[in-house]
C-alpha cells in the first residue's frame, strides 16, 4: 500500500497522552496532563447550558459570535491597552491548538524560517513541518530559564519569517520580561519578520510577574498575533475555545486557514466565553491567588520529601530536580517509576527538547484540588521515605 503523509506519521504518541493512560492504568493522581480541577466558574457552565436551550444550534459565522469577538476586543483594551478592531481582527477558533495552526499555514511558505525556543509545546513543530517551515531550535534551561541572546541572534535570518514564543512558558513557567521582549521585538524588526505569540496562560502570572503582551511593544502591532485559550482563563478545557488577534493584514490569511479547517465552533460555548470576559477583577485576581496557593502547597510538600523546586512566574506547572532523592535513571524512567510505584503522575521534561542532556527534571501540574495535591504529597512521601 501507498505510505501515509511522511511529516505526521512519524510522530508517536503524545507524553501527556502515554503518562495520562498510565495513570488511568494504575489508579494514579494525575498530575501530568495540565488540566484544572475544581476552579470551574459554575455560572459559565450555566451560561452555556443557557445558550444551549435557547439560542441557535445552527453554525454560527465563521469568524465568531459577535459578542465574543466584541467581548475580546473588550478584553484586549482593558486588560493591555490595545485597540481592537472586533470586526476586522479577531477571529474565534476551536481551541488555541486549532488557532495555532491557522496561524502557521496561513502565514508560512515551504522553505521559510520559524524561530522556537524550546522547551517547546508539543504541537509546535508538527504543523510547522507540515506548513512546510524550517525549524529553528534555542534553548532556555533549568534551572534560570536564562534567554540565549547570542544564540537567538544566529538562528535569525533573512530566511526568517516567524517566531513563536510562548509566554507565560510551558513547561517552564517563565514570564518573559520587558527587557528580553525588547531585544525579541528588536529582532523582529532587523529581519523584517512577525511573532506567533501564544499566551494562552496571559492570567495565570503570579507575584511581581506581569505578562506584557509583545504586541504592545513598539513596532509590533502589525507583526505580531496574540493566541488565546478560553480553557486555561475559566479552567474548561473542554470547551476547546481559542481566539486570534492580528492585525487585517495578517488576519486574512489565517482566517483562509481556519475556513478550511473546523470552520466554526459551538456557539452556546462562544456565547458564554462573552459572559465570561466581561468578570469584574475579583475572578481574575481569584483565579491568580488560589493557583499561587495551590503552587505553594505543592511547592513545600515537594521540598519536604527532598525535591529540589524551581521557582514558577506563571502557567499550571512547576518543574522539580529530583537528583537529591538518589534516583538512578533519566526523567523518563522517574516518571514512569512514580506513576506506578508511588501513584503519582508527572511529565519527564526532556519531553519537551528535541535533543536535550536535561534528563532530570520532572514537571508537576499544581491546578488540582488541594485535596488531590495533598494526597499526592502523602503518596510521595510515603514512597520515598522507604527506598
Amino acid at each position: 500500500m501507498k505510505p501515509a503523509n511522511a511529516v505526521l506519521s512519524s510522530y508517536g504518541t503524545t507524553i501527556f497522552e502515554v503518562m495520562s493512560l498510565l495513570a488511568r492504568e494504575t489508579g494514579a493522581i494525575n498530575l501530568g496532563q495540565g488540566f484544572p480541577e475544581g476552579l470551574e466558574p459554575a455560572d459559565l457552565i450555566e451560561a452555556a447550558a443557557r445558550a444551549l436551550t435557547t439560542g441557535s444550534n445552527q453554525y454560527p459565522p465563521m469568524l465568531g459570535l459577535p459578542e465574543l469577538r466584541r467581548a475580546l476586543a473588550d478584553h484586549s483594551r482593558r486588560f493591555y491597552g490595545l485597540e481592537v478592531d472586533w470586526q476586522k481582527e479577531v477571529a474565534v477558533t476551536s481551541g488555541a491548538t486549532e488557532a495555532l495552526a491557522c496561524v502557521l499555514f496561513g502565514l508560512i511558505e515551504p522553505g521559510d524560517e520559524v524561530v522556537l525556543i524550546e522547551p517547546l509545546y508539543d504541537s509546535y513543530l508538527p504543523i510547522i513541518r507540515r506548513a512546510g517551515g524550517i525549524p529553528k531550535l534555542v534553548r532556555v534551561e533549568p534551572p534560570h530559564w536564562t534567554l540565549p541572546r547570542q544564540a537567538l541572534e544566529e538562528a535569525f535570518s533573512e530566511r526568517t519569517k516567524l517566531l513563536l514564543l510562548n509566554s507565560p512558558m510551558n513547561p517552564s513557567g517563565k514570564v518573559f520580561d520587558a527587557d528580553e521582549l525588547a531585544f525579541l521585538a528588536g529582532l523582529l524588526e532587523r529581519y523584517d519578520a512577525y511573532a506567533l505569540c501564544d499566551e494562552v496562560y496571559e492570567h495565570l502570572v503570579f507575584g511581581e510577574n506581569r505578562h506584557i503582551p509583545l504586541m504592545t511593544l513598539p513596532g509590533m502591532r502589525r507583526r505580531c498575533v496574540r493566541v488565546g485559550s478560553a480553557g486555561k482563563i475559566f479552567s474548561l478545557t473542554g470547551w476547546k475555545v481559542g481566539w486570534t488577534i492580528a492585525c487585517p493584514e495578517l488576519m486574512t490569511p489565517i482566517v483562509k486557514a481556519h475556513q478550511f479547517l473546523t470552520f466554526t465552533t459551538p456557539p452556546n460555548l462562544q456565547a458564554a466565553v462573552a459572559e465570561g470576559l466581561a468578570k469584574d477583577d475579583a475572578y481574575y485576581d481569584g483565579l491568580r491567588s488560589g493557583l499561587a496557593r495551590r503552587r505553594d502547597l505543592l511547592a513545600q510538600g515537594l521540598e519536604k520529601i527532598g525535591f529540589s523546586v524551581l521557582p514558577t512566574q506563571g502557567s499550571y506547572f512547576l518543574n522539580v530536580d529530583f537528583r537529591p532523592l538518589g534516583f538512578e535513571g533519566d526523567d523518563v524512567a522517574f516518571c514512569r517509576h512514580i506513576t506506578t510505584e508511588a501513584g503519582v503522575a508527572a511529565i519527564p521534561v526532556s519531553a519537551f527538547y528535541q535533543q536535550s542532556d536535561v534528563t532530570h527534571f520532572a514537571r508537576f501540574c499544581f491546578a488540582k484540588s488541594e485535596e488531590a495535591l495533598e494526597e499526592a504529597i502523602a503518596r510521595l512521601a510515603r514512597h520515598f521515605s522507604r527506598s
